[in-house]
């Protein structure tokens, strides 16, 4: 029998995840010869992760370059409506995650993506949620593409197959950084759609499990494997619809960690491009976007509960060094049934365009809530 691995990544683990990033989840062959170990003994790896550490492999998509434009909504719910709140947030087919959250306020957090030109509909669907009397407070804040952070050897011991959490060498690090943001955090100056339907169905797909095969695509779409080839090389790749392929995983103890959603803001273009670029390294740090039209970024990490006390010690310091103007946060909740994740719903692209019908999105909203809440408990 085998040695028993224990229930923690390992520094090859690391080394494969670090790989993964580099290469991709479609290159595994390149990845073990990277890291030095073969084909098999990554995918058991894999496996493995994926049983213990909730490993994901998915494409993270330019929404941009889709004519989508994302926007992040916190949701402070009326107390009593939680578990309904959930339900009536829902735009099918363009919020792509959405999660039952606490901290400075307990409800839920959102993220959509809503078609270019469809903006004031989208916040007028959040209007009426806020009249129906199922929210105290709403907030709204239009953002870039989520620019993916994922993992690498930066702040693992390599020795002691252990994390480290240098906070203080971090704050030396963000004085030392540049001003110059991917573009990724950069404002788009637009949002063309560079996409065919055919590109929408390979990017669903990625999106679900960025491993499935281009002859498994185009059998789901009943068309070619070359057909399904050029488009992933040309217009997947080749138009910037795929930002890159987040390797989604909980490097550590659950029982002792949580699940961050975070607004910083700053007094300047400077600070904020120096503080976002120091996170694009770190294990703590899933994604990280920018505030349209603002010096503020938004991000969601996952932290040991200690190490969290000792990260919010870091920002006092930076907001007393003037580095930092203030912050807020929410923890997420990651219990089963707390929160929804949505891919690209291909129906709702035809003929280089997408479907948002915002009387439908009202309606709906209208009917669940006569469903759900009697008469003489909905808001006047």
């Amino acid at each position: 029998m085998g040695r028993r691995l224990p229930k923690r990544l390992d520094s090859l683990d690391v080394k494969i995840l670090e790989g993964l990033a580099i290469y991709g989840p479609r290159n595994l062959t390149e990845v073990a010869r990277k890291v030095g170990t073969s084909t098999e003994t990554v995918r058991c790896r894999l496996n493995r992760m994926s049983s213990l550490f909730w490993l994901g492999m998915s494409a993270n998509l330019y929404h941009a370059n889709l004519g989508l434009k994302k926007a992040v909504v916190f949701a402070e719910a009326t107390p009593g409506y939680e578990e309904i709140l959930i339900h009536c947030l829902e735009i099918k087919g363009f919020c792509i995650y959405l999660t039952r959250c606490y901290g400075m306020f307990e409800g839920y957090l959102g993220i959509y993506v809503i078609p270019k030109d469809h903006e004031t509909e989208f916040e007028e669907f959040i209007q009426h949620v806020e009249k129906l009397g199922l929210v105290k407070n709403m907030q709204v804040f239009w953002s870039t593409c989520f620019h993916t952070v994922n993992r690498t050897g930066k702040w693992f011991d390599y020795e002691s197959g252990t994390w480290i959490f240098p906070w203080d060498k971090w704050i030396e690090e963000i004085q030392a950084e540049g001003t110059e943001l991917p573009d990724t955090l950069v404002d788009p100056e637009d949002f063309p759609v560079k996409a065919d339907e055919i590109d929408i169905f390979i990017l669903k797909e990625l999106g679900e499990d960025a491993t499935i095969s281009l002859s498994n695509i185009a059998k789901k779409l009943g068309t070619t494997l070359q057909s399904v080839r050029y488009h992933y090389e040309k217009h997947c790749i080749g138009r910037g619809l795929i930002e890159t392929f987040m390797i989604f995983i909980m490097p550590f103890d659950r029982a002792v960690s949580d699940l961050y959603f975070f607004r910083f803001k700053f007094d300047s273009r400077e600070t904020m491009a120096k503080f976002a670029l120091s996170l694009l390294d770190k294990p703590f740090v899933y994604i990280v976007g920018k505030v349209l039209r603002e010096n503020a970024i938004i991000a969601q990490f996952y932290l040991p509960k200690p190490e969290f006390r000792r990260f919010v010690d870091s920002l006092v310091k930076l907001i007393r060094g003037g580095f930092l103007q203030s912050y807020a946060y929410v923890v997420q909740d990651v219990r089963p049934g707390t929160w929804v994740s949505e891919d690209l719903k291909y129906e709702l692209f035809k003929d280089g365009s997408w479907i948002y019908d915002h009387k439908e999105h009202i309606k709906n909203l209208h009917d669940l809530v006569e469903r759900m809440i009697p008469k003489k408990k909905q808001a006047l």
